[in-house]
């Protein structure tokens, strides 16, 4: 219940500030169109393949975006703790736990329906160019996200936790750019083999791109489960480093 009551709180912060999920939301879109376009505009021949192929975009914009609810999680968790709120609340006996639960459910909430609208969106253009995903597939593939979802937000907390209102958001932009070229989003990385991808497989990033475009092809095959684990295990480990942290930074806030 007090997790409950601080996450009505958090989703009133965000309704009143619309800005923040209208760009979670938009970029997406934007994104699948510009990228289509290019694609579009690529010649046709085998030594230049179509590296943005819709079926493969689709879930590779809908992890990549994910990196932007992490970004806006980390902001939220600065400014409280920058102002009186969190201080005062402080005294009250909610737990590490419940302050994590309380921003995690909201934003949560928001990557869900962004990766909706994106798959929604990659459908249409999909349909467009006259291919179109397969239904069962999308609607078993959008669940499977919330290790993925779990992860961003939990990487978002703890910048948010140890770094400023300042800082935090500049740390965030490094590991949007580092899961954009270490997870694949716009290339082929199993296909690059060697260190590159040694590199990239020791990282969720990777696993989290890998299993999306796996299970929005039907591919369930036991490399989708054991991507699909990787990542729920850093999102478990992730989660509880963000509670250990920001009960630790309570504490001597308190102080």
């Amino acid at each position: 219940m007090k997790a409950m009551a601080f996450t009505s709180r958090n989703i009133k912060e965000l309704v009143r500030d619309p800005i923040s999920y209208i760009f979670c939301l938009g970029l997406p879109i934007a994104m699948l169109i510009i990228m289509t376009l290019i694609n579009e505009s690529i010649p046709d021949m085998e030594e230049a393949p179509k590296i943005f192929n819709i079926e493969k975009l689709t879930p590779a914009i809908s992890v990549f975006a994910l990196t932007f609810i992490m970004l806006f999680a980390c902001i939220r968790v600065s400014l409280d703790r920058a102002g009186a709120f969190l201080t005062r609340l402080y005294a009250s006996p909610m737990k590490g736990r419940d302050y994590m639960i309380g921003y995690t459910l909201p934003f949560g909430m928001i990557a869900f329906v962004q990766v909706i609208i994106t798959y929604i969106s990659g459908e249409i253009i999909a349909l467009i160019k006259g291919e179109g995903f397969s239904v069962g597939h999308m609607l078993l593939s959008i669940p499977l996200y919330i290790p993925s979802i779990v992860l961003f937000i939990g990487i978002g907390m703890i910048f948010g936790t140890i770094f400023n209102a300042k800082a935090a958001p500049g740390v965030c932009s490094a590991v949007i750019t580092a899961a954009a070229i270490l997870g694949g989003i716009w290339m082929d990385i199993d296909t690059m083999g060697g260190a590159w991808k040694t590199v990239c497989s020791c990282l969720p990033f990777y696993h989290s791109v890998r299993y999306a475009r796996m299970t929005l092809s039907g591919d369930y095959s036991n490399d989708m489960w054991f991507s699909f684990l990787i990542c729920t295990a850093f999102a478990a480990v992730l989660f509880i480093i963000a509670i250990i942290t920001f009960s630790l930074k309570m504490k001597s806030d308190k102080k």
